[in-house]
């Protein structure tokens, strides 16, 4: 029985169609495959910041991440958005728990810049993949939000997209990455496969366009750390997890491959 780490954006959390927590513990119960979830949590963060008053800026879509910053995130994501997928698993029959990356020093991270002009912004260096084998042997659905440590005891906020993607590759896994859109779309079509030159294709050429450009993105990002396939399902739709682990086409699957049929 394989990995799937799947990552739920923070814009997502709220409109996820109720199978979804029903198909993670079927993946469990039923042996499919071992789910691993990675959660960000961008508009509540921006939201509990406001409402404290702090100032908070961004440089390339990353949010600059001091010190007071780095309080309000790790309460957000370790706290209020991680035991919320906690629970709802739980009132699906699912037996979970949540983590950071802090906890068993699971995600060691560092700097993602050596100028350091995001603040505590980090990038993954290693991933504790034993405590996840051993959680998900234990059937424990291990639910990370992307808040790393390093050596030193210091904390780091990172993209959930990356935090994902480095745990995916970690564990030789695909990664689904959910939206609230079908999939990558030409001319109102989903496009099921795509390689990598075929997506910075379409980038270029102006068929991305939007909210998914970002998302596309971050998927040829993922690619690029190592993974061998990511996977753009859309998470408000009935039981889409549970279709993609049945080998339904459904959303758009993207690998390094250079030709690949639609």
């Amino acid at each position: 029985m394989g990995y799937v780490v799947i990552k739920c954006g923070g814009s997502i959390l709220d409109g996820l169609h109720p199978s979804f927590y029903e198909n993670i513990v079927m993946m469990m119960e039923e042996n499919h495959v071992k789910p691993v979830i990675v959660h960000g949590g961008g508009p509540e963060i921006s939201k509990m910041l406001d409402q404290l008053k702090i100032e908070t800026r961004f440089i390339d879509g990353m949010r600059v991440t001091t010190n007071e910053v780095l309080d309000v995130v790790e309460m957000v994501l370790s706290g209020t958005m991680n035991k919320t997928i906690v629970r709802n698993l739980m009132t699906c029959g699912g037996r979970s728990i949540g983590l950071s990356g802090v906890d068993g020093m699971l995600l060691e991270a560092g700097p993602i810049h050596q100028e350091n002009q995001l603040g505590f912004v980090g990038k993954v260096h290693s991933v504790n993949t034993k405590i996840i084998e051993r959680l998900l042997n234990e059937k424990l659905i291990p639910v990370i939000s992307p808040v790393a440590t390093d050596k030193h005891g210091g904390r780091w906020n990172v993209n959930a997209d990356l935090a994902a993607a480095a745990i995916a590759k970690a564990l030789q896994a695909p990664l689904c990455l959910l939206t609230n859109v079908p999939g990558i779309l030409k001319n109102g079509k989903v496009l099921s496969n795509l390689s990598h030159l075929e997506v910075q294709q379409l980038l270029d050429d102006g068929t991305i366009t939007g909210g998914m450009i970002p998302k596309v993105k971050a998927a040829l990002d993922c690619l690029h750390e190592g993974i061998r396939e990511v996977v753009i399902l859309d998470g408000t739709e009935e039981n889409a997890l549970k279709r993609f682990i049945g080998k339904e086409k459904i959303g758009t699957s993207i690998n390094l491959e250079l030709t690949y049929a639609k």
